[in-house]
Order: structure tokens, then sequence, then C-alpha cells
């Protein structure tokens, strides 16, 4: 049988799935569920609907690595950005869909546009499409004959939605405020993008009397006492940089608590990436 091959053209990506054995059919016959549609990165297999969507503006997902065939375990990938969840089922009587052939489908459709594969653990393939410096990260999972799924994080920082204006006000009636710095990765070093939060926050203490403390939190992943001191040192830092914005050293003083408090559930990728954070509260 001569295979099909599925055509998709975006703005980003232009991608090929091809399906090769599975008849064509009728794609939809199952029907989407209520306010799903594809990713534009992909299209889907034949014979599938959305069987669940979910669409997140800012998550963290963790990427295996795995390679069946490498000398060396690579350490997963943590990436961070809007978060795209599809969950596609096979339509009722349809040829079931082995694993290896979604798999391999996904597999020559990213190499085709340029993708890399990242990681093959069993049941799983991740890929890794980069465009005009921009990172996309994707995995598809199928265990099932006749179910798989996708999840699509595009990367980028968390953008800190609070400003120089309403920072006093949240503080005042919340008695804190929490901060999503980014930090280079396990370490205490800020990144460039913290720069015009960082002013913010001097701002506003020049226009206030404001006591605060500094308060580092960290996610429960890793050693306790590895977190305590990132924590710890990620104050400081933020402590040392208001500083030099102009801030006396008398109104600050800068702790960390690692994991010991966190705002979310550390179970769940979105719940880390909420307890990743520094905190400005009260005194």
């Amino acid at each position: 049988m001569i295979p099909h091959i599925l055509l998709l053209r975006s703005a980003r990506f232009y991608l090929v799935v091809l399906a090769a054995s599975a008849p064509l059919g009728n794609a939809f016959a199952g029907g989407d569920a209520a306010g799903c549609k594809d990713h534009p990165l992909f299209n889907r297999m034949p014979n599938t609907y959305i069987d669940t969507c979910k669409d997140i503006q800012f998550d963290v997902r963790t990427f295996s690595r795995e390679m069946p065939d490498a000398n060396e375990k690579r350490a997963p990938a943590e990436v961070e950005g809007p978060t795209q969840e599809i969950s596609y089922r096979l339509d009722a009587g349809a040829a079931d869909l082995s694993s290896l052939q979604i798999i391999r489908n996904f597999e020559t459709a990213a190499k085709k546009v340029g993708g890399t594969i990242e990681g093959r653990p069993p049941y799983e393939l991740t890929m890794k499409f980069v465009k005009d410096g921009k990172e996309t990260w994707a995995s598809v999972h199928a265990e099932s004959s006749s179910w798989y799924s996708l999840t699509i994080v595009e990367r980028q920082e968390m953008q800190q939605d609070i400003v120089a204006n309403n920072l006093l006000d949240e503080i005042n009636k919340h008695g804190f405020v929490a901060l999503y710095l980014n930090f280079d990765t396990g370490k205490a070093t800020l990144q460039a993008d913290a720069a015009p939060q960082l002013d913010q926050i001097a701002q506003m203490l020049k226009a206030s009397p404001l006591k605060l403390e500094i308060a580092g939190h960290t996610d429960s992943v890793g050693k306790p006492e590895d977190n305590q001191k990132l924590s710890e040192a990620r104050a400081q830092t933020v402590r040392q940089e208001l500083l030099k914005r102009g801030a006396t050293a008398d109104r600050l003083t800068a702790k960390g608590y690692g994991p010991s408090s966190p705002l979310a559930d550390n179970r769940t990728e979105e719940g880390r990436a909420k307890n990743r954070r520094v905190e400005l509260v009260k005194k």
C-alpha cells in the first residue's frame, strides 16, 4: 500500500506526518472535544480525534533525553513557556495504530523539517525545533494502540506580571509579593532580563519607608540542604542588586527557606514552577 502523506503548513514550521499503514478515511469521525484543535506544529494521525486538550499560558515540563543506544545517561530537559497538551484517540472501528508506527511517523516528520531527536525512551519520542532562535520542545507518548498524546512547550522566560506601581499596594495588602526573577539553572546568578524588575523594586523602595525581608524559595527537587543553600544565595544576590540601585542596607534582610514553604503542589511541574520564587515580605 502506498503510504498517505499528510501536509500541514504554518508560519513557524512545515511538517509532514506519514501514515504508513492506515487508510486516511474520515480523520475527524470521532468528533474533537469542545474547544480543542491541533497544535500548529503538527497534524494528526489518520482516523483519530482529539479526546482531551489543555492549553496553559505558562508552565514547565520535563522532557526525557534518554537514548537506548547511548553510552552516557543524559539529564532530562526542563522547559518553561506556553504549554499545550493534546490526547488523540482512535475512531471506533479503525485499524489499530502500533506504538512503533506512531513514533516513526513523528520521528521522520521532525527530521524532514530540521528538528532534532533529543530522546527516545520506551513508547515516547522527544523532539526539539529551532526557528529564528526560538526553541519548541515536543514529546509524543504512544503506549497504546488506540491513543497517543502530545506535549508541546515553546521555551520562554516567566514574565513578571506585577510592575512597580502595583508592588507597594500588593505588599501592603497581602504582606508580601512573589517575584519570578530568572536565575541560571541551579545557580544564584541573575539573568540579564531581571534588571528591569530590580529597577522597579528599587524605585518602590525610594518612594516608601518599607523594610523588607527578601525570601528565597525553591521547589522540592534535589537534596533539601542544596535547595536551602541555593535559596539563601539567591536571596542575598537580590539584596546586593538592590543595594547597588540605592536601597539602604538597614531596610533589607535576606533569608532562604529552601522548599519548606511551597505555594503550590510540588508533585506537578506547574506547582514546582510557582514554588521557585523570591518573595518581598513586609517587616
